[in-house]
C-alpha cells in the first residue's frame, strides 16, 4: 500500500540526489540494527509533556464536541493492525463524546467502498492504500475536501510531498496517517548461522545466499504470492533500484509502456528468483497459495527448523512475527535492506490515506485528529507503525530501530519514491485478481514467459489508465 507522480526534489536524472542517499542511509542503518518491535516508548510530540495530551497532559489539538453523533471508519485493517487503530479511535471518542464503528473492508477495498457508495451507504471516513483510489474517488464526487482545520493541522506537521500525494487538483482531500517501508528482507538467523552465510548487500550475493541455504536443507525464500500486492512489491524494488528513480516515475505514470526493455529487465531480474523452485518455500505453486501472514509465519514459527529462511516485506512484518510467532526480533529474526539490483539498494514507501466519504462536522474533525501528533503517537507506543509526522517525538517509538526508520522518512521531506501500484488506477495496481496482482501471479506460476507478462501488464494497464 497512492496526484499519480512520487515527489522529490532536486536530482531527478535517475540516479538518487545526495540528499536521497543520505536519507536512505538513515532508514538502512536503521533495518541493520533492528532490536525490537514492540515494547513500551515514552515521549512527547513538542506540544505536551506526554505527547498524547489524552492520557498525561493537554492534547496538542482541539476537537469540537460531538455528543450523539455516530462515526463509521472504513480501512483494510485486521488483527494487531485493527486493534491499534481502534485504541485512536477510542481516543477520539472520549475526547469528542462520538460514537465510532470500525468496518474491515478486504483487500479489494475500492469494489467494498463503490459498492457501498452506490447503495447510498458509505462510511464517513476511510482510509485508503491506494492513491489511485483517491484520484478515481475526488473525480467522482465521492470524497470531501478537508476543511480548514485538517489543513493547520497537516500543515503544521506534514511535508508539503506528504500532504500533495493526499491531494488531487488543487485541493486537499487525505491524511497519511500510517506509512511503510516497503524495501526490508527479515531472515532466520538460526537459518543463516546453520548454513553459515550472512546478509547479502547485492541481488547477486542475495542469489549466491539464497543457493547456499537451500544447499544446508532450509528453502530460502518465503512468498506470499496468494496475496498480489506481495508481487507487485517485489517487482517495484527491483525495478526502483536497476532502472532509476526516472524511469520509475515514468512507468508509475504510464508514460513508458509496459513493454519497454527497462521491464524486461526487471523481470528477467525477478525470474532469477522466481524460476528456481528450490529457492522458494513450496515452489511456485506452494508461494501461489501463501498468503502475506503465512509467508512470516513459515519464515520464524518454527524456531530452529523453519519453512523458510527469509521474506520479504515492509516493517510491518514485525507485527506477524510479534503476535503470530515466538521468535525474538533482533536475535531470532532480522532484517537487511532490500538487496541493490543497480547502485543502490532501493526504499519504496508505501501508505495510507483518511479522507471523508461524506459532509459533516464529525469526519472533519476525525481527520484532523488523525493529523495530529495524538493520534500518532498512540499507535507508534504500540509499535508496527511509522509515520511522516515530523512533530511527533521520536521517544514514542518503542525501540531505536522505529526511531531510525522514522527519523529517515522525515529526513526525506520531499525526497522520495511512493509505491508505484498504489499510484496506479484501481483496476490497474490494487484489485485481487485483476491487472499487475493477477498478471504477477500468472509470472510467478510461469517466470519464463516475459514477453507474454510484458504484453498482458501492458493490455490492462493502457485500459486502466484510459477508464
Amino acid at each position: 500500500m497512492r496526484t499519480t507522480t512520487t515527489h522529490t526534489t532536486g536530482s531527478r536524472s535517475g540516479r538518487w540526489s545526495r540528499a536521497t542517499r543520505a536519507s536512505l542511509a538513515v532508514l538502512a542503518a536503521g533495518a541493520l540494527a533492528l532490536t525490537a518491535a514492540a515494547g513500551c516508548g515514552g515521549g512527547d510530540d513538542g506540544k505536551s509533556s506526554s505527547g498524547s495530551g489524552a492520557e498525561d497532559g493537554a492534547p496538542s489539538v482541539k476537537l469540537p464536541k460531538l455528543d450523539g453523533q455516530k462515526l463509521q471508519v472504513a480501512a483494510v485493517w485486521t488483527g494487531a493492525e485493527q486493534k491499534n487503530f481502534s485504541a485512536v479511535l477510542d481516543e477520539f471518542e472520549k475526547q469528542t463524546g462520538a460514537e465510532v464503528s470500525f468496518v474491515p473492508t478486504g483487500d479489494n477495498i475500492s469494489t467494498f467502498l463503490g459498492t457501498k457508495i452506490e447503495g447510498g451507504e458509505p462510511p464517513d471516513v476511510a482510509v485508503l492504500p491506494q492513491v489511485g483510489v483517491l484520484q478515481q474517488f475526488a473525480d467522482k464526487g465521492w470524497i470531501k475536501p478537508v476543511d480548514s482545520a485538517v489543513e493547520d493541522e497537516l500543515a503544521k506537521n506534514f511535508s508539503q510531498g506528504w500532504r500533495d500525494l493526499g491531494a488531487h487538483k488543487g485541493k486537499q482531500y487525505g491524511v497519511y496517517f500510517k506509512v511503510a517501508n516497503k524495501s526490508l528482507v527479515w531472515y532466520n538467523t538460526a537459518a543463516f548461522e546453520a548454513a553459515g552465510t550472512s546478509e547479502p548487500k547485492t541481488w547477486d550475493e542475495f542469489l549466491d545466499t539464497a543457493q547456499t541455504i537451500s544447499a544446508s536443507g532450509v528453502a530460502p525464500v518465503s512468498i506470499g504470492g496468494a496475496d498480489g500486492w506481495t508481487l507487485t512489491d517485489w517487482f517495484e524494488n527491483v525495478y526502483l533500484s536497476q532502472a532509476g528513480p526516472e524511469k520509475y516515475d515514468q512507468l508509475a505514470k504510464h508514460k513508458i509502456k509496459w513493454t519497454d526493455r527497462s521491464v524486461k529487465k526487471a523481470l528477467e531480474t525477478l525470474a532469477e528468483l522466481f524460476g528456481e523452485k528450490t529457492l522458494i518455500a513450496g515452489g511456485q505453486k506452494g508461494a501461489l497459495q501463501t498468503e502475506f501472514p503465512k509467508s512470516v509465519t513459515q519464515t520464524f514459527a518454527g524456531g530452529d527448523s523453519p519453512d523458510a529462511a527469509m521474506v520479504f516485506e515492509g516493517d510491518f512484518v514485525s507485527i506477524n512475527i510479534a503476535t503470530d510467532t515466538k521468535a525474538k526480533i533482533g536475535t531470532d529474526a532480522k532484517v537487511f535492506p532490500f538487496p541493490a539490483v543497480g547502485e543502490d539498494s532501493p526504499v519504496v514507501s508505501g501508505g495510507d490515506a483518511a479522507v471523508a466519504m461524506k459532509d459533516g462536522k464529525a469526519a472533519q474533525a476525525l481527520l484532523t485528529y488523525l493529523a495530529s501528533t495524538d493520534a500518532a503517537e498512540i499507535w507508534a507506543k504500540a509499535g508496527g507503525f511509522i509515520t511522516p509526522n515530523k512533530n511527533l517525538d521520536l521517544k514514542a517509538y518503542p525501540n531505536d530501530v522505529q526511531r531510525d526508520i522514522a527519523k529517515g522518512l522525515v529526513a526525506a521531506g520531499d525526497d522520495f519514491r511512493f509505491d508505484m501500484s498504489d499510484q496506479a488506477p484501481a483496476s490497474f495496481g490494487g484489485t485481487k485478481g485483476e491487472g499487475e496482482w493477477k498478471v504477477l501471479q500468472d509470472f510467478l506460476a510461469d517466470p519464463e514467459d516475459v514477453a507474454g507478462t510484458q504484453r498482458r501488464l501492458e493490455a490492462d494497464a493502457a485500459k486502466a489508465y484510459k477508464n
